[in-house]
């Protein structure tokens, strides 16, 4: 009996050390606030170009100066110009920052911030579509200045995504380190409502040698990893081209792209914040992580 009280003892010291779990352990409670305030009313749907959109811009950049995050050329802000049949926007605006990595080699974490704004008078949040993915990004980007990555990640807010995906494309045409150097693009765009607790994983099919890094990400208690929606035969099944993912693979760099199937709360005023599951949400995220973790980890070794 005191043997088996030793031995749990000391299997509890272990999983207590930072480290060696092999699950991440983000911040709920912060994760939460950041989607709530990313979806509130205040910002207006963030329409690129609109104040809401420059009120989402402040506060992601307020959050990635928290974090820590490095800018290139001494800040996030990567202006373009933005034209679609709807508006031209003069200065959008993506927000890059990024934790250095030892290896030279880089992978780039993406998330759209803008949404569709209002219309009819109605306020389209944009909670899931896509406040999720930036609140996700956030989590990440907090996990890893804490656990140095072993490749550079560059965290990219994208904008203009609802008008064609032209933040991902301005960011890839003005690249802050040599294209031939990124190993990876990891695309978060809607995590935040399902009620099966199924996440999916986007991009084995064009990209097979990524499965297995998939395959060793474990369940949480709320939310699992399913693979799939990425075959051509699968017409508007398949997510290859339906998020800024889509600009990474037009370039041949791989991708794997996380998400939620549709809801029907997917582009309705009715995605708001009171409709995210929010014990699937975090455990969501957490997969996106311990993904991040084994990429790192796998990635660019002979």
């Amino acid at each position: 009996m005191l043997k088996q009280i030793a031995l749990v003892a000391a299997f509890a010291l272990c999983t207590a050390v930072p480290g060696l779990s092999q699950k991440a352990v983000l911040d709920k409670q912060q994760l939460l606030r950041d989607l709530k305030v990313l979806a509130a009313d205040s910002m207006g749907g963030r329409l690129s170009g609109t104040p809401g959109n420059k009120m989402a811009q402040e506060y992601i950049s307020k959050r990635f100066s928290q974090i820590g995050l490095q800018p290139y050329n001494n800040t996030y802000n990567q202006h373009f110009r933005l034209e679609s049949r709807r508006i031209v926007v003069e200065q959008a605006t993506n927000l890059v920052g990024y934790i250095p990595g030892k290896s030279g080699k880089t992978i780039v974490i993406t998330a759209h911030y803008d949404h569709v704004g209002e219309r009819e008078g109605q306020i389209y949040n944009g909670t899931d579509d896509n406040a999720s993915g930036v609140a996700a990004l956030l989590a990440a980007a907090t996990y890893f200045k804490k656990h140095k990555p072993k490749h550079t990640l560059i965290f990219v807010a994208l904008d203009g995504e609802e008008l064609g995906l032209q933040g991902a494309n301005a960011f890839l045409n003005n690249l802050p380190v040599p294209k031939k150097d990124m190993l990876l693009n990891v695309n978060m765009d809607m995590l935040s409502i399902n009620n099966k607790g199924e996440l999916y994983a986007s991009g084995t099919f064009h990209n097979p040698a990524l499965k297995p890094y998939l395959e060793q990400v474990d369940p949480r208690p709320e939310a699992k990893l399913l693979l799939g929606h990425d075959r051509p035969e699968q017409g508007q099944d398949d997510w290859t081209k339906q998020s800024d993912h889509y600009q990474f693979h037009k370039r041949g760099i791989p991708y794997v792209y996380f998400g939620v199937e549709d809801h029907p709360h997917y582009h309705k005023p009715t995605d708001d914040f009171s409709n995210v599951n929010t014990a699937f949400y975090p455990d969501a995220a957490s997969l996106v992580i311990d993904f991040l973790k084994v990429a790192d980890k796998k990635l660019g070794k002979k």
